[in-house]
Order: structure tokens, then C-alpha cells, then sequence
């Protein structure tokens, strides 16, 4: 079974630093893509973040580019997503996501608040 287990979320000030892990089983990690997604209250789910683990080509969205760097640790399973100069407006629940084994896969999120 394809899972993903996000962690790493909570309160922070304005201009300060997460990491948030997204540790991927049950297939075989090399072969997929992983992303991270963010969904806001009353917003549609954004996707911010992708990397290509096989050989660590990276996607960024405008609104995180030169903020947000995403990377893998294949010995771990596990990609990370570093946050750096978080803004109020990146408050969200943070998501990542596979297409694992010909389905989408999501994890449970985790909660980004933050605080002005």
C-alpha cells in the first residue's frame, strides 16, 4: 500500500524557517515524482513543489521560488521541503503527493500557521 506521512508543520513568525518530511512506502521511490501541495481556508489546493527523485530535477511555483527548496534523501525515502522566509500568507495545510502504482496518492497534511 502507497503511503505518505507528512511532518514537520507549526507556528512560526514571520520571516522565519520549517522543514516539513514527507515519507513515502510502499513503492518503489526511485520511479515516481513526489510534490508538495498547500491549501489555505477558503482556497483552492495549490501546488507549490515537485522533485523527480530519480535524478533530482526540481519544480518551484512563482510564489515559492528562491523561498522554498524541495530535495529527496533516497536512502531514507523521505523529501523534504526547506521554507525559508515564511510569510503570513503561507499559512496552510501542507500536502504531499504520488502517483505512485498507477493511483494519487495523498498524505494527511500538515498544518503551516504563520503569525504576523
Amino acid at each position: 500500500e502507497v503511503q505518505l506521512v507528512e511532518s514537520g508543520g507549526g507556528l512560526v513568525q514571520a520571516g522565519g524557517s520549517l522543514r516539513l518530511s514527507c515519507a513515502a512506502s510502499g513503492f518503489t521511490f526511485d520511479d515516481y515524482a513526489i510534490s508538495w501541495f498547500r491549501q489555505a481556508p477558503g482556497k483552492a489546493r495549490e501546488a507549490l513543489s515537485s522533485i523527480t527523485t530519480s535524478d533530482g530535477s526540481t519544480y518551484y511555483a512563482d510564489s515559492v521560488k528562491g523561498r522554498f527548496t524541495i530535495s529527496s534523501d533516497n536512502a531514507k525515502n523521505t523529501v523534504y521541503l526547506q521554507m525559508n522566509n515564511l510569510k503570513p500568507e503561507d499559512t496552510a495545510v501542507y500536502y504531499c503527493t504520488s502517483a505512485a502504482d498507477g493511483g494519487v496518492t495523498w498524505g494527511q497534511g500538515t498544518q503551516v500557521t504563520v503569525s504576523s
